[in-house]
């Protein structure tokens, strides 16, 4: 059994709760955010009040919210699973106008569309946003190897159950669940066998470029249908819809983005792969570990905007870090023996980044040539925390 783990958005917790009158944790269904809060209540200065809004009685409580407001005006109030009753956003618009004391709300919710349009629109300049991913490797590095990590994926149920069996049926019941349950509850209308279908399918894209046209005959949906159902999985956190660098190298640029599935354990449970063995086996691994890979970096560099760069002739970067006029590239090599093509030297001559690596499962970083080093998931996201 395992303790509470801390996470790295404590800090970014702490520091929005003592700036904002309300301070909202996004992220997927499972991912820690109930747990993150509890741990910061434990511990805030003022008295806290805490209601699960899938408890019908702490739903009732809202009823009448002025008196809930009265009675712990000088309270910090979390409301967990906010999605459950979106109506309540302009109440609380209200209620923040009339005091607009930092630490007044703390809100936990999956994303739906409610949620981000009131969050964005009626609760502008009264807010703060935080997004929660599954665990990160450097936060559950010294109880787990990458092997496990980057099988089982960073949901906490998946990644420290008992035994691989366990681990494979968590993921299995999640997907069911967001499909039956939380995709209705989030406000959703569409049929479970067709986003079923669209999720698999995706999987089986993992990592590649987008062709919508070829996707929506395979799925047998429109195109429009299609880029909503994509939405939706983006918006809810299951994929990764990651854009084209938009440069001007003088070469035909692939304009179509990529897909991934966020969490490679979701990903290799829609694909059945339910061991090490299985993983290393499956035409997807390569794909997988440059999913696992991008996950991590992009979250812990949350200010840099991410892209990929491929051209048509088939060179490319898998991840091209922008901030400002500093760039940052990452070349993801599932092989303890990473080669590079050529086409990778000329673009990286191109964009003359500030730092160049490529990442794969290698036990030594090394410097590959004089620009550009070698390095495993463990020691780059250490230098990236530096």
């Amino acid at each position: 059994m395992h303790g509470y783990i801390h996470r790295f958005a404590e800090k970014a917790l702490a520091d929005a709760v003592n700036r904002a009158p309300i301070t909202v944790i996004l992220g997927p269904r499972q991912c820690g955010k109930s747990t993150l809060a509890k741990e910061f209540l434990k511990t805030h200065k003022r008295a806290t009040v805490y209601l699960d809004l899938q408890d019908r009685a702490h739903r009732r409580m809202l009823e009448e919210p002025e008196l809930l407001f009265l009675e712990h005006q000088d309270d910090l109030i979390c409301l967990d699973e906010i999605q459950m009753v979106p109506e309540f956003f302009s109440i609380l618009r209200s209620e923040v106008d009339k005091n607009r004391r930092p630490g007044r709300f703390l809100i936990l919710g999956s994303a739906s569309r409610d949620l981000i349009r009131q969050t964005s629109e009626s609760l502008a300049g009264r807010i703060a946003l935080l997004d929660l991913t599954p665990f990160l490797f450097s936060e559950i590095e010294s109880v787990t190897q990458t092997s496990q990590f980057w099988l089982r994926g960073g949901f906490p149920d998946s990644l420290l159950a008992n035994n691989p069996e366990d681990s494979f049926d968590w993921r299995m019941d999640f997907v069911r669940t967001f499909l039956e349950r939380d995709i209705p509850q989030l406000g959703f209308s569409i049929p479970m066998k067709v986003m079923e279908k669209l999720w698999l399918l995706l999987a089986h894209i993992h990592g590649q470029v987008l062709n919508l046209s070829k996707l929506s005959d395979a799925a047998d949906i429109s195109v429009h249908s299609l880029k909503k159902y994509i939405g939706i999985l983006e918006s809810t956190f299951m994929i990764r819809v990651l854009q084209p660098h938009k440069a001007n190298l003088k070469k035909r640029l692939i304009k179509s983005p990529k897909i991934y599935i966020r969490d490679t354990g979701i990903l290799h449970s829609l694909l059945h792969i339910e061991t090490w063995d299985d993983l290393l086996a499956h035409p997807v691994r390569g794909f997988s570990w440059e999913g696992l890979g991008i996950e991590q970096i992009t979250a812990l560099m949350p200010r840099w905007k991410p892209s990929f760069l491929q051209t048509s002739n088939g060179a490319e970067i898998d991840l091209i870090l922008e901030r400002g006029n500093k760039k940052r590239v990452f070349e993801f090599k599932a092989s303890t023996a990473p080669k590079l093509k050529p086409g990778f030297w000329a673009l990286t001559e191109s964009l003359d980044p500030e730092m160049a690596v490529v990442v794969a499962p290698v036990d030594v970083p090394y410097a590959y040539s004089q620009n550009v080093t070698v390095d495993n998931l463990e020691s780059l996201t250490k230098k990236l925390l530096d």
